[in-house]
């Protein structure tokens, strides 16, 4: 695979140099850039998938909900529909995408909003109401617009200073991209990581490193799909996944579980046909004391009237997260003070 990817390379120095040219028009102002008038914060990283973009942004959103008026705007990647819209009750994965869905359902009194256009997207949220903060999804690569800050998300175990450029590598633009950038997020650290090691990649990001934090994944509970399911008892679980990375979720659940991995593409529609394979798998257990384990995105898949009723056959059960940062309060305080500064 990686000698594959050797001879990819000049493809992308191509793709890098499109992209570089494309930043520059920007940055000479040949192509128009909107700036957003209200207070706003990018999430987003120079990398394809898989740095764990959702629970940073959740972590922001609960940050300021208690204070300010949130609105989240997200491409709504994987959906079936296109333009604008602006998620309520009738909202599903299938029409708005998983990652706007679980904000919905996780922040009830925010507005959620999908659409490509984020110049679109902006335009109608600020009908909505005034004084808000607008927290934008993986939008750092949509220069059309221009956040407030910029939060660029970068995986420890794949950090954007060891990656190269699609298709070679992950980057969707040269690493020079991250000087656009006012936060720089490590994500999926270790829980023990070093002040050593932490110092060394401060020195590779070549970034301001009193702007550089580092999180780790929380996990939370494991939540039933339906009230029937309990955990009791439970010694080996089947994990169903349709991310980018699930290895990390591997790793902890194999803490205090047999685990067997069944892998979908990251942000996979589910069929009916697929549900019935992940049931004929676990039937194969052949035990009582087992139970389906899936990430809380692919469940937000997964909620449909048509799988339900067969669903709720199994005991099925989704993982929550949450992110922890090092130097909480600096970044707190960093982003508090950017959102009342007048």
């Amino acid at each position: 695979m990686k000698n594959f990817r050797l001879l990819l390379l000049p493809f992308g120095f191509l793709y890098g140099v499109i992209t570089a040219v494309r930043n520059l028009l920007f940055s000479l102002k040949i192509k128009e850039v909107y700036q957003i008038p209200v207070k706003s914060i990018c999430v987003g990283n120079l990398s394809v998938g898989g740095t764990g973009k959702t629970p940073h942004v959740a972590y922001i959103a609960e940050l300021l909900s208690h204070d300010n008026q949130i609105q989240i705007l997200s491409r709504g990647y994987g959906r079936k529909t296109k333009g604008y819209f602006l998620l309520d009750e009738n909202s599903t994965a299938e029409n708005v995408g998983d990652e706007p869905l679980f904000y919905h359902k996780q922040f009830k009194n925010t507005d959620v909003a999908v659409c490509e256009s984020r110049k679109t997207g902006i335009e109608n949220l600020l009908k909505l109401k005034e004084n808000q903060v607008i927290i934008l999804d993986d939008a750092f690569q949509h220069r059309a617009v221009k956040a407030g800050v910029n939060i660029l998300i970068t995986d420890f175990n794949q950090p954007y200073f060891s990656d190269w450029m699609m298709p070679a590598g992950n980057l969707r633009e040269w690493i020079s991209g991250r000087k656009r950038a006012d936060i720089v997020i490590v994500s999926k650290c270790h829980s023990n990581l070093n002040s050593a090691t932490k110092a060394l990649y401060k020195q590779k990001l070549k970034f301001v490193p009193d702007s550089i934090y580092f999180s780790e994944i929380q996990y939370g509970e494991l939540k039933s799909f339906n009230s029937n399911s309990t955990l009791s008892e439970v010694k080996k679980v089947l994990l169903v996944t349709g991310i980018a990375n699930p290895i990390p979720l591997l790793n902890h659940l194999q803490e205090n579980f047999e685990v067997e991995l069944m892998q979908f593409p990251d942000h996979h529609a589910f069929s009916m046909d697929d549900i019935h394979k992940i049931h004929k798998k676990f039937d194969t257990f052949a035990s009582e004391n087992n139970a389906i384990v899936t990430t809380e995105k692919d469940f937000m898949r997964l909620q449909s009237e048509s799988f339900n009723a067969v669903i709720d056959q199994k005991p099925w059960f989704y993982q929550q997260i949450t992110v922890k940062l090092d130097r909480e309060l600096e970044f707190k305080t960093e982003i508090n003070n950017y959102v009342r500064a007048i």
